[in-house]
């Protein structure tokens, strides 16, 4: 399929303009900030957005919001996964609310701890737990751990994985080659001298990598997301515990975004067996935090690893870490929210999402797919699906994600920026998934009249 890029940029002008039209108050607010934050925004990433500048959102309720231009928008973004429960879900607003005029933070635990640690282990299978801010943090605290326990150099992930912005995990394959990641701003070691990197899905340079042993853990979404959705091949994930078990590698599982799968997330749905699990965002209903768990094995290797004297200058949390808040807002997530029956209606929800997109990509014949897992969905710009990131990135096309994101934006839909993903939220209502494919198949039949496709 050949796009006619000279068109595509006269349509997403005109989008542009309208854009422009309907958010001047963003515009004066954008551009009062600039004079305190770089790039006039609080965070880099908030650029990345369709059109010309952030939209600056005034309140949200359940999936949808409004911003201060008084715009309302069905969300599918949901903060990325951070408010994949719906924005100030009535299940955990009450508890939060009380946690936050009872105090907050006290460096010392409360009685929610206990109730939130037994329902991980419930979810997840792990028995011992630990709780940080973020999952960026749990991630790199799960490191460090595997570092120390192992003595070893090493740590391995997949080409173009997500772990935040863990350190070690901005690598990338080059014509086969490691390289840091194109992006990777002032590392304060080049990840080539950390990190191993191969393919997902690939068994073969898996074990090659794994087999001198120098390697402490591998670090994995069990399946990738945020390059697509990339499913692991049958027989995949059973070869990759086979194998660290066989070379004393430790198994990470990230499950940030691969919530989206169950309660347990993926892990929880298939009875996966990591030595360690880290999973953040979604399970606080927006509140900051973050958990990170250990088998019965890796918790009896690290007892008496790190003395009490030490325990405050390990490089492993913060002051903030394991605050009330956080607990409150764990539990009544898990508790009220993130149950069996929010994953039963909002998987049936992404289904019919999927269906909707799908059915126009066959209608116009195109050559694209949608991938799901569970109530996380996205559609690509590929006649096949990829099987690992390297496949994916090389189908990437910034400026068609931008006119289709832009072109939804315009009309009342929030997509996530950083690729066509939407997550559905138990407020997301069948009108609203509806409404997203009527406007896919606009955007679509805009391309295709204005000669910017030709299959």
């Amino acid at each position: 399929m050949e796009i006619n890029r000279e068109k595509l940029a006269q349509l997403l002008e005109k989008e542009l303009e309208l854009f422009e039209k309907k958010h001047t108050k963003s515009k004066e607010l954008f551009e009062q900030a600039k004079s305190n934050y770089i790039d006039g925004v609080p965070m880099n990433w908030m650029v990345k957005w369709a059109g010309s500048y952030p939209i600056f959102v005034k309140e949200a309720s359940g999936a949808y919001f409004t911003d201060v231009d008084g715009n309302k928008f069905i969300d599918f973004c949901l903060g990325d996964t951070g408010s994949m429960t719906g924005h100030a879900p009535e299940g955990a607003v009450p508890a939060i609310t009380d946690r936050i005029q009872n105090g907050v933070t006290f460096m010392l635990p409360t009685e929610d701890a206990i109730w939130v640690g037994k329902e991980l282990k419930k979810r997840f299978g792990l028995p011992y737990w630990q709780v940080a801010i973020s999952a960026t943090d749990a991630n790199r605290f799960s490191l460090r751990l595997a570092r120390h326990i192992t003595k070893r150099k090493y740590v391995l992930v997949f080409n173009y994985c997500y772990h935040g912005t863990v350190d070690e995990s901005f690598i990338t394959l080059e014509d086969g080659k490691l390289s840091s990641r194109t992006g990777n701003i002032g590392p304060q070691v080049d990840p080539t001298e950390t990190t191993k990197v191969v393919e997902f899905n690939d068994i073969e340079a898996l074990e090659k990598a794994l087999e001198p042993g120098d390697v402490a853990c591998v670090l994995a979404e069990p399946v990738m997301t945020n390059i697509g959705i990339i499913h692991p091949e049958p027989g995949f994930l059973e070869a990759l515990r086979d194998i660290t078990r066989r070379t004393g590698t430790l198994l990470i599982y990230d499950e940030t975004h691969t919530m989206s799968a169950g309660p347990g997330g993926y892990t929880g749905a298939h009875a996966l067996e990591p030595d360690m699990l880290t999973v953040g965002k979604a399970i606080g209903s927006g509140i900051p935090t973050a958990v990170y768990g250990f088998s019965e094995e890796v918790a009896q290797r690290m007892k008496g690893l790190i003395s009490l004297e030490d325990s405050d200058t390990g490089g492993i949390g913060g002051t903030l870490a394991g605050n009330a808040l956080s607990m409150a807002a764990m539990r009544a997530t898990m508790e009220n929210v993130l149950t069996d029956e929010f994953y039963e209606r909002n998987i049936a929800l992404a289904e019919r999402f999927s269906d909707g997109v799908e059915s126009v990509i066959k209608e116009k014949n195109l050559p694209w797919i949608v991938k799901r897992l569970g109530c996380r969905t996205e559609y690509w710009f590929r006649e096949t699906a990829p099987k690992n990131g390297g496949e994916a990135a090389a189908a990437v096309d910034f400026e068609l994600d931008r006119y289709m994101h832009l072109y939804a934006l315009n009309r009342g839909i929030l997509m996530t920026p950083f690729h066509n993903m939407a997550l559905i939220s138990s407020q997301t209502k069948e009108v609203d998934v509806d409404y997203h494919t009527q406007i896919f198949r606009e955007s679509v039949e805009s391309l295709l009249e204005s000669s910017v496709v030709q299959a």
